[in-house]
């Protein structure tokens, strides 16, 4: 019954994220990853819903700080004002570089950060997913791109590439990267 309580408690927190029944599916993720490819700056070309990113022109870049941590550094435009969250990412395990646990807070464990596919110099595809008592999971996906726009038929491939990995992009949105400042 404790459990039912639970549930009725979180539901007001997730209902700007995507939420399934059960627990996260578990998606193959990039062969042979290599981080130092991978640093820079990533635009956010589609998602599913965040309640954390809710402007435009969002990007994410990526830095190796001096003691090994990545650093993790989130722009939007938001509200009139350009909002910049950083954090840290650390590879968890090794022999699986392309599952990082990322956190934006000393006061919070790391979230999956898992890179399904990438090419380095134009696509990324993301996924992150929290289980919740394996009653219920929250679903975070990410398109990205070296460039605020990318072909469609390079979105297309990604979407069918999380569909394919049993992710649900029925919510997926495109960003609006338009009117946007780069530095």
């Amino acid at each position: 019954m404790s459990a039912v309580y639970l549930l009725l408690l979180l539901i007001p927190l997730v209902s700007a994220q995507t939420y399934h029944w059960g627990p996260c599916p578990v998606p193959k993720v990039q062969p042979n990853f290599n981080l130092q490819q991978y640093l820079g700056r990533w635009y956010e070309i589609e998602k599913l819903p965040a309640s954390f990113e809710r402007g435009k022109c969002i990007e994410a870049n990526y830095a190796v700080r001096k003691d090994g941590t990545i650093q993790v550094r989130n722009t939007q435009f938001y509200k009139q004002k350009t909002r910049v969250a950083e954090g840290t990412a650390v590879i968890l395990d090794p022999r699986e570089p392309a599952q990082l646990g990322v956190s934006f807070s000393y006061f919070t464990p790391y979230s999956p950060y898992w890179i399904l596919t990438t090419d380095y110099t134009s696509v990324s595809v993301v996924y992150s997913c929290t289980d919740i008592l394996r009653i219920f999971h929250i679903d975070f996906a990410w398109i990205l791109g070296r460039s605020r726009f990318i072909p469609l038929g390079t979105v297309e491939y990604a979407k069918e590439l999380l569909i394919k990995e049993g992710i649900d992009i029925c919510r997926m949105r495109p960003t609006d990267q338009t009117g946007c400042k780069d530095n």
